[in-house]
Order: C-alpha cells, then sequence, then structure tokens
C-alpha cells in the first residue's frame, strides 16, 4: 500500500533531545561514566587519578573521578560541555593515526546531559591560586566562578540518570555494578602501570596500583602475588606490531575469559580476533573449555586499528586481521615450546599413608579426624590416590546420605574401567551400560548436600586457614557470597583490602584445596548464564558437589567401581549430573548386534 508523506513530517531535534540520544550510547551505566572520565584524565598527562564511588541503600549517589592533570582554562572548561568539542583532533584525516584514548567530543556532554555534574579545573603550572568551578544538570549550565583548586581537574557525576528514569530503571545490582567498575579499571590500569590509581567506595579502598616501569608490578597489584609466579614473559617484533606482556602455563588456567586482558595502543579493549588467536595459539595444551590467563600490550601501526567503531570505543576493529592474528598465535605456540609445561607435584599431601580398616562407626567419623594413626606393627602401603576414593565413596554412604525408596534403574554389575574416566557394567537384562564416574559421583553429592538441612551441614575446619588475596571486581562477588557459603559449611572472612581467610570447608570436600576451592566458585558465579535462571546458592551447591568428586581419570578398584553404580541408582535423578550431562549411556544387545552386523 502506497502512503504520501505529509508536509513537515521531517524535522530537526531540539538539543537536549539529541544529548540524551547520545548519552544513551556513551553513558550506558555508572562503570561508563568512569570509563570516560579516567580516559579523559590519562589524556590530560595525569600521573595520578582518584575515583572516590559513593552509594546508599544499593544504589550508586555519587561519583568523583580527580586527576593532577593539565587541566582546563576558564574558556574550555566551558567549551568541554558543549557536544563534539575535542581538544584531540581537528580533521578527518587525524582519524587514522588516533594516538589519545577519547576523540569524538561526546563524553562530558553525554555525562552532563543526564546527571548533575561540578567540574573544578586548573591548569597545570599557571601558577595561579583560583581554578574555575562549572555546575550543569541536566545539560544546562547553572553556574560558571572561581574557586581554589590544585592543578588538575576534578569532576563529580550525581543524580545519574535523573530525566532518564528508563534508563535507570534498568541498572543492576550495586554489587553488578561495582562488578563492571572493576572490570574497566582493572584493564584501564593494566594498560597505564606508568599511572598511579587508588579507587574507593564509602571511603573504602578497593584497587590501589603505584606508578611503575614494571607491568608485572600491577598484575600483582591488581590479581595476587601468587597469579605472577609462573607467568611466562612474552616479547615478539613484527613490521606491523610488537608484542608484549605475560601468559600462564597450561596448568594455570581459568574456566572463563575474564583474565585475557589485551590491550592495543595502550587501550584496553575487547576483539575475539585476538582472543581467538591467544586460545589458539596454546592448541591441545588446553581443554575446549579452559582459558590461559593473558596479559598483552599490543603496539599495532594506526593505519591498521580503526578505533571509531564503537560509541564507547570498547571494540577496535583490525585490518590485515589474520595476519595479526597468525602472528599473535605463532608468538605464544613458539614461546610456550621453549618452555617446561610439567605442573609441580603438590608435595603438602602424603604419597603413602597406612591403611587402617576401622569398623562401621568409626568409619562414618574418619572424616573428621586430623590425627595421625599410630604406625602399629607392619602394614601393607596403599596408593594415596585409591584411600582418597575410598574416603570419598564413604562420605557418601554416610546416614546423611540420599535414601531413594525405588530405585529407577536396574541393578549392575560392573564388568570394569575405561581410561580411569568410564566405567562399563551390564544389566541382567544383558544390555551395556556405560557411566561417567566423575558425572555419576557429583550426582550422588549434589543430592547429598540439597538433602541435608542447614543444621545438619557440618565444616571442618583447616588446620592452617588459606588466606585469598583477590582482584577487587572478584573480591566484591566474593563478598556478597558470604552469607550463602556460611549456609554451605564454607567459613570465610575479610582479612584486609581483598583478601579473604578461609577457616573451615564442608566435610563433604575432604582435605580439598581452599584457594583450588574457591577459585571454581568464584569463576563459575563470574560465567552466569543468562539464559538460565539459577540462584548463588545453587550454583554453590554445584560447586560443592564438582569439588567433592571423584574426578574423571582417577583409576579405582573393581569393588569401587561397584559402589559407585550401587550409589548412583539410588539417586532421585540418575541420569544427568547438576549440570545437565548424562551420567550414563545404556546399549542394548540389540542396538550391539545392529552395530556388529548380526542381525
Amino acid at each position: 500500500m502506497n502512503t504520501e508523506l505529509s508536509p513537515g513530517r521531517i524535522h530537526i531535534l531540539d538539543p537536549a533531545t539529541v544529548n540524551q540520544i547520545a548519552a544513551g550510547e556513551v553513558v550506558e551505566r555508572p562503570a561508563s561514566v568512569i570509563k570516560e572520565l579516567v580516559e579523559n584524565a590519562i589524556d590530560a598527562d595525569a600521573h595520578a587519578i582518584r575515583i572516590d564511588l559513593k552509594s546508599a541503600q544499593g544504589t550508586i549517589t555519587r561519583l568523583q573521578v580527580t586527576d593532577d592533570g593539565r587541566g582546563m582554562s576558564p574558556e574550555d572548561a566551558i567549551l568541554a560541555f558543549t557536544p563534539h568539542a575535542t581538544s584531540k583532533i581537528l580533521t578527518i584525516d587525524d582519524l587514522h593515526t588516533i594516538h589519545t584514548l577519547g576523540f569524538r567530543g561526546e563524553a562530558l556532554a553525554s555525562i552532563a546531559a543526564v546527571s548533575a555534574v561540578t567540574l573544578v579545573t586548573k591548569l597545570r603550572g599557571s601558577g595561579s591560586v583560583a581554578g574555575t568551578r562549572v555546575v550543569v544538570n541536566g545539560g544546562q549550565i547553572d553556574e560558571q566562578s572561581e574557586t581554589g583548586a590544585p592543578d588538575g581537574t576534578t569532576v563529580v557525576v550525581e543524580s545519574l540518570f535523573f530525566n532518564t528514569p528508563v534508563r535507570k530503571k534498568f541498572q543492576k545490582s550495586l554489587n553488578t555494578e561495582l562488578t563492571h567498575i572493576h572490570t574497566i579499571l582493572e584493564g584501564i590500569c593494566l594498560s597505564h602501570p606508568e599511572i598511579s590509581f587508588r579507587f574507593s567506595h564509602n571511603s573504602r579502598e578497593q584497587l590501589v596500583t603505584d606508578r611503575t616501569t614494571q607491568p608485572l608490578d600491577t598484575i600483582a597489584q591488581l590479581f595476587g602475588s601468587d597469579e605472577t609466579i609462573s607467568l611466562i614473559p612474552v616479547s615478539a617484533s613484527f613490521p606491523f606490531m610488537n608484542v608484549s606482556g605475560y601468559i600462564s602455563p597450561p596448568a594455570q588456567s581459568r574456566k572463563d575469559a575474564r583474565r585475557l586482558l589485551i590491550t592495543i595502543n595502550h587501550r584496553f579493549v575487547t576483539s575475539p580476533v585476538i582472543t581467538n588467536a591467544i586460545k589458539e595459539g596454546y592448541g591441545t595444551l588446553l581443554p575446549r573449555d579452559r582459558f590461559p590467563l593473558a596479559y598483552l600490550f599490543l603496539d599495532i601501526d594506526t593505519d591498521r586499528v580503526d578505533v571509531n567503531v564503537h560509541p564507547t570505543k570498547k571494540q577496535v576493529r583490525l585490518s590485515h586481521e589474520a595476519e595479526i592474528a597468525d602472528a599473535l598465535r605463532g608468538t605464544i605456540s613458539t614461546i610456550l615450546l621453549k618452555h617446561d609445561l610439567i605442573p609441580e607435584c603438590d608435595l603438602s599431601q602424603p604419597l603413602i599413608i597406612p591403611d587402617a580398616v576401622p569398623d562401621t562407626r568409626q568409619k562414618a567419623a574418619m572424616v573428621y579426624a586430623t590425627e595421625e594413626l599410630p604406625l602399629i606393627g607392619i602394614r601393607e602401603t596403599t596408593h594415596y590416590g585409591t584411600v582418597m576414593t575410598d574416603r570419598q565413596l564413604r562420605q557418601t554412604e554416610l546416614p546423611t546420605g540420599i535414601h531413594s525408596p525405588l530405585a529407577t534403574i536396574p541393578k549392575m554389575t560392573v564388568i570394569g574401567q575405561f581410561g580411569g574416566i568410564y566405567i562399563l557394567a551390564t544389566t541382567t537384562t544383558g544390555e551395556l551400560l556405560i557411566i561417567d564416574q566423575h558425572a555419576a559421583h557429583e550426582r550422588i553429592l549434589y543430592e547429598q548436600v540439597t538433602s541435608q538441612s542447614q543444621a545438619k551441614k557440618q565444616s571442618q575446619e583447616l588446620l592452617v586457614p588459606v588466606i585469598l588475596k583477590r582482584s577487587p571486581r572478584d573480591a566484591s562477588i566474593l563478598r556478597e557470597l558470604i552469607p550463602d557459603l556460611l549456609k554451605e559449611g564454607v567459613i570465610i572472612e575479610e582479612f584486609g583490602i581483598d583478601t579473604f581467610l578461609v577457616r573451615a570447608l564442608p566435610v563433604i570436600l575432604g582435605n580439598d584445596n581452599g584457594t583450588a576451592y574457591i577459585d571454581e566458585l568464584t569463576s563459575d558465579l563470574l560465567n552466569r548464564d543468562p539464559t538460565r535462571s539459577v540462584s548463588d546458592r545453587e550454583r554453590i551447591t554445584r560447586v560443592i558437589a564438582c569439588r567433592g568428586a571423584i574426578k574423571a581419570g582417577t583409576v579405582c578398584t573393581h569393588e569401587q567401581c561397584q559402589r559407585i553404580v550401587d550409589q548412583v541408582r539410588l539417586t532421585k535423578s540418575p541420569f544427568t549430573c547438576p549440570h545437565g550431562r548424562p551420567t550414563i549411556i545404556r546399549f542394548s544387545k540389540k542396538q550391539l548386534d545392529e552395530m556388529f552386523q548380526r542381525t
């Protein structure tokens, strides 16, 4: 159907509407405001940048960014709030040789359009006592005056999104917003180790870095010195690119890609091309679902990098990207081949322990025992792994375990184990069953944990409490989880800035390493699946079950395999692990006959 446009349908938007539309692209959340203001401070040649955040009743109420940069004159302080006003470029040709973080001229104008902004600035080295104070509300300049000020610039943002209630409505919880802020600041701190950063929330310091010429110092301050011990240096030069930084050995990997931190020309960015190249550089050294740690600094010819593809400049476009990816992939692969990647053996656990067979009542109490058994007479030594497997299986046979009156699958008879991963069993009807031993034991533990009341969940105190140094982002998540962790038997408390003390773990984990357990837990919680609504409490329960279960690759005796299949048979839902992976696959005799063409 054809329609005619009526006269006057096309019109020019008023400046206030234009500014709010621009703000919608640039200012997504409080983290966006901090990113833009901090990048402006870096472009102003600041040596120290301080970020102060205030919140009340679960909402961020005030942001302040202070720097000791070049500052602005009174005229520039007013002009800075005008849309598309910038000191970074003059002509379109400058877009091809950008060396600054900001250049669009949208940041201050967009922020001021949806908040109340107070700017105090003074030119560095001006010799004047007075600086300039500018107050802007909803994009309108309300005040310009002289005020005493140090060299540099301070920007205070309040009442964010006060005039855009829809955007304010869609802001997430305080801890979620803090996580986004930590993510942004971690990347910026790493890309500019020559600047010192201080970030505080309600006057409590969350992140601190000092000026340094060694990026490894900044990595240690952000993520803890333990993480830097085994990092492998990276250094390579190409006609179009220089690469430097650090990568982890394969044994030091994570379940998520959040420690793949990349800077291109001193800009913290996300680039799927670069991320994939790093992962591919490890080849078969890493499982598909694991990611290395990488802190890489790429200096690429500016004519190969287009930073003008996203309003917030979070992503870049690379020309000759295949060539860049191949160079990075080859660099990582070559460096890894030159290093000894065999992980250190954990000597904290004994290789041989006495084999004691107490009675049934003592068997249940063995999990709680911390003292060594006396060596009386001559005892046959038993492989440590076999004894640990026995302890794990005894745990899931305790009275607090599950008791299903009706088994949903028939009785199984074990005929062997394959690859330390799969248990082969048969049924009275002649079926062949293949059981994933880790998935099966994980299901057993999961139902045991969920069936226990909070009062029955017991903890075992660690002989030596484990000290955890987390990044500010991970610390904010861990801090939020402490009450739920306590309900599941994990006793953890704060022990300084972004540092925690693990005092006890669930009995069900045995002597599991506290650091490894909390690492898996925080990584899993950071990697939330937005398509599945799972509570933090449920997520914690699943991780406890996963960490306490017999691992794939554990060689079990015939009797141990039988105990696993007998236990999983009595669970309420024996067919999948808590994460949805199958525990058992069935082959009927007819199917086997067909596969061997015996029909």
